[in-house]
């Protein structure tokens, strides 16, 4: 080990190389319920060179390497469960450029979603995936995120331009291009966005933004069942009304959320939901949107259009998770993901409220209605070997209903250790395919081993 770390401090600052026991800890665990596991050492470059000098010395002693951005994944992507060297990219958090006349920006992987909306900001734009945490940008490439804002702009992948890359031997490469389209060669960004580490790490991103909507509205609509909800969702996206978010939030998650965000919405099947576009065109797009929830027997609509009255919306629904682990001290929050086509999702949020209740746990469910996607909050003593086990046949069990309707097992979370077990069953000879891509890339197997495959 101390040969490890006197080499590392050959290539960056013997400050930026650590081996603290709290340090090597932070780095062991992500915000999921998967057992953590530290590294042996984590590391802090500061540009790229040095990356690719850690990934030259990792390559030829075959030492495990783990990217790391804030630690926000729920998969347990980023846990080191062979030790080795956790590349830390918080020091590689600067906005490298804004093209405002092309719409892009490139940043380096720790830029955080945050601090890029600021800077976005000053010239009228906005960056459009929102996954609820404030996670990094290389993260959320890795892990091809999504969330709330999916259903009108798109999800990572659909914002990914080019990526600059160092690859398990230290290769430097290039991907993609400042174009808006291209039919030249493979699609090598879209293997790299949502590899969660496991064929390179991204050291720049060029990244798609847009102009900040002119009038947004938000509303919160309530149901008194998750059909009726979903259904006026489908007839919503049918009619071509420009809603930029619409989630689903079930009774018992809504009974949460009134008693951590001191709320007092009504504890039924509710959507949360938001529109962008002009004022005039809207207030006509609203008529239209109270016409239809009220066919399928909405029992309440309301809309706001002040800054303050969106914020206190969206920020309960956000605040969803959180919510439940704060009304359930000293135990921990299992968060799950499956995806389904629209018209599958009511059955399988049903089925999922179904198993939650026969599991006898405490659990929400919210979901990104929209594209199909929806999460169980589940609540358990991680100590407790029967609510794990518990726990675990919810999760299996919401993924076998979601695959067995042409579904997927993980629509954001990503694949990490806790979905592994589900691959062969989605992808069939497929996941061969996706093997010898990750020999191709990473031969020696040091790339963030033993996830996804």
């Amino acid at each position: 080990m101390n040969e490890l770390v006197k080499a590392l401090e050959n290539i960056m600052a013997a400050e930026r190389v650590s081996v603290n026991e709290t340090l090597l800890d932070q780095h062991g665990s992500d915000e999921s319920y998967h057992k953590s596991h530290a590294p042996d050492v984590v590391v802090y470059p500061e540009n790229t060179e040095e990356v690719s000098a850690v990934m030259k010395l990792a390559n030829e002693h075959e030492i495990p390497v783990v990217p790391f951005g804030y630690g926000s994944s729920l998969e347990g992507s980023v846990i080191p469960y062979q030790g080795g060297i956790t590349i830390d990219f918080a020091n590689m958090d600067q906005i490298l450029e804004v093209r405002e006349d092309d719409f892009l920006v490139r940043v380096q992987p720790g830029v955080t979603r945050s601090k890029l909306d600021k800077e976005l900001k000053r010239y009228g734009m906005f960056f459009t995936v929102d996954p609820g945490a404030d996670a990094t940008l290389g993260g959320m490439a890795a892990t091809n995120a999504s969330g709330t804002t999916s259903v009108k702009y798109g999800i990572m992948r659909d914002q990914v331009r080019e990526l600059e890359v160092v690859l398990a031997d230290g290769t430097i490469t290039r991907s993609g291009s400042l174009a808006r389209k291209s039919s030249s060669g493979y699609d090598l960004n879209g293997l790299f966005v949502g590899s969660e580490g496991t064929l390179g790490c991204f050291t720049e991103l060029t990244l798609s933004v847009t102009g900040i909507p002119e009038y947004i509205m938000a509303a919160r609509a309530e149901f008194e069942t998750v059909d009726d909800a979903v259904n006026a969702v489908i007839g919503i996206l049918q009619a071509g009304i420009p809603v930029a978010r619409v989630e689903l939030v079930d009774e018992v998650a809504i009974k949460q959320m009134n008693v951590y965000s001191e709320t007092t919405y009504a504890e039924v099947p509710t959507l949360f939901l938001e529109l962008h576009g002009n004022e005039a065109g809207l207030n006509q797009d609203v008529e239209f949107m109270k016409e239809i929830v009220e066919d399928m027997n909405s029992m309440n609509i309301e809309f706001e259009s002040d800054t303050a009255g969106r914020n206190k919306l969206w920020e309960a629904r956000h605040h969803a998770a959180y919510a439940f682990i704060h009304n359930h001290p000293g135990r921990q929050q299992m968060v799950t993901d499956v995806c389904v086509p629209i018209s599958e999702l009511a059955g399988a949020v049903k089925d999922a409220r179904g198993a939650i209740e026969e599991s006898g746990l405490s659990g929400g469910i919210v979901g990104h209605v929209g594209d199909g996607n929806y999460h169980i909050l589940l609540m358990l003593d991680p100590e407790d070997a029967a609510e794990v086990e518990q726990a675990d046949q919810v999760n299996e069990r919401i993924v076998h209903y979601a695959l067995a309707r042409g579904g997927t097992c993980t629509g954001e979370h990503g694949v990490g250790t806790g979905k592994k077990k589900y691959q062969e069953e989605e992808h069939g000879n497929a996941l061969q395919l996706m093997r010898n891509i990750k020999q191709a890339f990473d031969p020696k197997n040091i790339l963030n081993p033993g996830k996804i495959l």
